[in-house]
């Protein structure tokens, strides 16, 4: 089950979990009142898993690829480390889905605070469009994850401020009503 907590103000490593102290956990009901959705899956059998293919077809994900994201797979790994940490939005929503290895998905609450959601096999999540967020390795520095998307992918990220932008004020408007 995915664990999630309020994080630190530390400027360390990125890829330590950063909890307060003493830690402040964050329920999978509060992830979804920010519009994050989350389940569990069979990654050791993703390419057959009925309920995968039910979830894409109900969601209509039509595209996905695979991404390893490692030192020794990636190539331009260190600035693309760099690029997934640094705090931005999309205009659709982000769907990721951890075969193998683990990370963390860290998201801004209704106050602007960080919240971390640590990722491992058989995770996925689906950020909502708008939302800001950030990626990074956790001290494992490996992770395999299977990208969806409604349609052709559309990769770019807006970083903060970005807050003009529709989906952005669409997703404000999400949290309005949410509280």
């Amino acid at each position: 089950m995915v664990e999630a907590w309020y994080m630190d103000e530390s400027q360390e490593d990125q890829r330590a979990p950063h909890r307060l102290q003493p830690n402040r956990a964050v329920s999978l009901e509060q992830l979804r009142r920010l519009g994050v959705a989350y389940r569990k899956l069979d990654a050791d059998n993703y390419e057959t898993d009925p309920r995968l293919k039910e979830i894409r077809e109900a969601e209509n994900y039509s595209w996905m690829d695979i991404v390893t994201i490692h030192k020794d797979k990636l190539p331009n790994y260190e600035e693309k480390i760099k690029t997934f940490y640094e705090e931005h939005l999309h205009l659709d929503d982000e769907i990721r889905y951890i075969l193998d290895g683990s990370g963390y998905f860290d998201v801004r609450d209704k106050d602007d605070k960080w919240i971390r959601i640590s990722m491992e096999k058989g995770d996925m999540i689906t950020l909502p469009a708008g939302i800001y967020h950030r990626f990074t390795l956790d001290e494992n520095n490996y992770v395999k994850a299977m990208r969806l998307f409604v349609g052709e992918p559309v990769w770019t990220a807006y970083n903060r401020p970005a807050d003009d932008f529709p989906a952005r004020k669409q997703y404000m408007k999400f949290l309005a009503e949410e509280a």
